[in-house]
């Protein structure tokens, strides 16, 4: 039978790495059952935390023009306060109009229902399947889905007010944490570097995310304007927003518009979005964008796409925007400290690893 404990060279004894093993999973369970218990909590404090390693690089030159410190952290602040509320007011403004479209056409939708139900039908699909796959369009459940929509969004602009106080202290401390090697000497200088690289990673990424959000924002609402499909603008704020969530975001804007398309124009409308975002939105976020964001954070697509469900599960859907820093912090916290842990780093896509270490 084998044993649970193994010598160590004093001749004590401890832990067998199965049971290490289980222990770090088990742990880690309790964490993340915790972390999903107060993800209310934790999903601001990622976001503020994020919008301030974003904004932080705007210190550095002031501070180089002799401006105060304590200066230099309230233009960071500023900065950080602006992006927050033209992200709010983009939701709002997004979220508002797409309410009023389906009021405006809850009779066009009720039509579009029926008479999806009775293709269905006639195509020998069962009445209750085909019945659950229309029940999407109906004005009801669109209209409850707005309404989740909204109250979200009520939910986002209350975290707003704790997001900004988040934003003052994290600013003032990152301040601080810059000094460490000064206080603490070359002993904090790897600890440093970690997440000076992670810093890095997570603006890389967010300024890639952003300028291919923008180009595929404009395309997609040009396109949608010159086709007639009603409120591009909000269907651009919609691409840009979900242009930020890895692999499956393109799915996630292309549904509301081609719904609508299918509600004003019938099948050759929606059949027409649905090429456009193909053309546009696959060519730019399936083949050229995966290429600059694994460059920027070097992460595998597979690992990129698995922290999309997984952070989602966990703090919700503030969790697939943030998906991609909080594995990079993980990743950051558990295996950059560790020589011997170059092979997992190598795993979830570090493949300059294998440069630095060849």
């Amino acid at each position: 039978m084998a044993s649970t404990s193994s010598a160590s060279p004093e001749g004590r004894t401890g832990p067998s790495p199965a049971l290490r093993l289980l222990l770090g999973i088990a742990a880690a369970v309790v964490a993340l059952a915790g972390i999903h218990y107060a993800r209310d909590v934790i999903g601001p404090l990622a976001l503020a935390a994020v919008i301030v390693i974003i904004c932080h690089p705007l210190r550095h030159p002031l501070e180089r023009r002799g401006i105060p410190r304590w200066l230099a952290t309230t233009a960071v602040v500023a900065l950080a306060w602006a992006i927050l509320l033209v992200l709010a007011l983009l939701l709002a403004f997004a979220a508002a109009e797409f309410t009023r479209l389906v009021i405006n056409y809850s009779a066009d939708l009720r039509a579009t229902a029926s008479e999806v139900l009775e293709w269905l039908t006639s195509l020998g699909i069962d009445y209750q399947f085909s019945d659950a796959l229309t029940t999407v369009l109906t004005p009801s459940a669109i209209l409850g889905y707005a309404t989740s929509l909204g109250n979200s969004l009520i939910m986002v602009l209350t975290a707003l007010f704790f997001i900004f106080a988040y934003t003052i202290f994290m600013a003032a401390d990152a301040a601080r944490y810059g000094r460490a090697v000064t206080a603490f000497g070359a002993s904090a200088a790897p600890a440093m570097q970690r997440f000076t690289a992670f810093n890095s990673s997570v603006r890389r990424y967010y300024v890639v995310n952003a300028a291919f959000g923008l180009l595929v924002a404009a395309i997609d609402g040009l396109a949608l304007w010159w086709m007639g499909v009603p409120a591009p603008l909000v269907w651009a704020i919609l691409s840009f927003v979900t242009n930020f969530v890895p692999n499956i975001g393109f799915v996630l804007g292309l549904i509301p518009p081609a719904l609508l398309a299918l509600v004003v124009g019938g099948w050759p409308l929606m059949l027409g979005v649905i090429i456009v975002y193909c053309v546009a939105n696959v060519l730019l976020q399936v083949l050229i964008q995966p290429k600059f964001v694994s460059d920027a954070v070097s992460l595998s697509l597979t690992l990129s796409f698995f922290s999309v469900l997984f952070w989602t599960l966990i703090i919700g859907p503030l969790g697939a925007i943030l998906s991609i820093p909080l594995t990079l912090l993980v990743r950051a916290l558990l295996l950059e400290g560790d020589p011997g842990s170059r092979w997992l780093r190598w795993l979830t896509g570090d493949t300059g690893v294998t440069e630095r270490t060849g």
